[in-house]
């Protein structure tokens, strides 16, 4: 199937761009058609799991998110993540959030996933990672000050996440996205860890 970006209109330019693409594409039934769709231009993301296999525990952020503003709560229980900079590998990325955003020294990663968190209107692209490490490293009141951030750290056991993921606690797609992976992947963590 082929497809052609026919024009793009800048609409919007501040802390994230949003743009009018003029595109063409094939269709399943071997005509064309043309569209017009808006796109969030966001640029892509590293998520990092925290996860402390010999005390089964997971290390979680929170902080307050204007997206979800109509909520009672706006303070979202997430995982450390981060927005990808010119000429940043997503390491490189990772490590960064990490000791921005929980106070850890992480040095090597498992990949996850990796997805577009909207792919309808948005081009973000989210890399997810995990990261095994000590949890009593991970504590406090953290992230940049001049990014507007006001994070707290959260350690919980493992056998609490079921109880956070069904009460919609976390309810943001990387977490969740993150903690089931966890659910499918723990057992082996710990026998890898040896832990077990």
């Amino acid at each position: 199937m082929k497809w052609k970006l026919l024009k793009t209109e800048p609409k919007y330019q501040g802390f994230f761009k949003v743009d009018l693409c003029h595109l063409s594409h094939q269709t399943y039934q071997g005509g064309e058609i043309e569209v017009r769709r808006e796109l969030f231009v966001r640029g892509d993301a590293v998520g990092v799991l925290l996860y402390d296999p010999a005390k089964d525990k997971v290390v979680l952020i929170e902080q307050f998110r204007v997206g979800a503003i109509n909520e009672d709560n706006p303070w979202m229980l997430e995982i450390v993540a981060g927005m990808v900079e010119p000429e940043e590998s997503i390491t490189d990325v990772a490590k960064r959030e990490c000791k921005e955003e929980a106070g850890v020294d992480v040095h090597s990663f498992e990949a996850i996933h990796e997805f577009y968190s909207s792919p309808g209107g948005c081009s973000e692209k989210i890399y997810l990672l995990c990261a095994l490490i000590d949890s009593e490293q991970a504590v406090g009141f953290h992230g940049l000050e001049h990014e507007g951030e006001d994070i707290k750290v959260i350690v919980v056991d493992y056998s609490e996440i079921h109880d956070l993921l069904v009460s919609g606690r976390v309810c943001a797609a990387i977490p969740l996205i993150a903690l089931q992976w966890l659910q499918l992947n723990r057992e082996r963590l710990r026998v890898e860890s040896f832990v077990l």
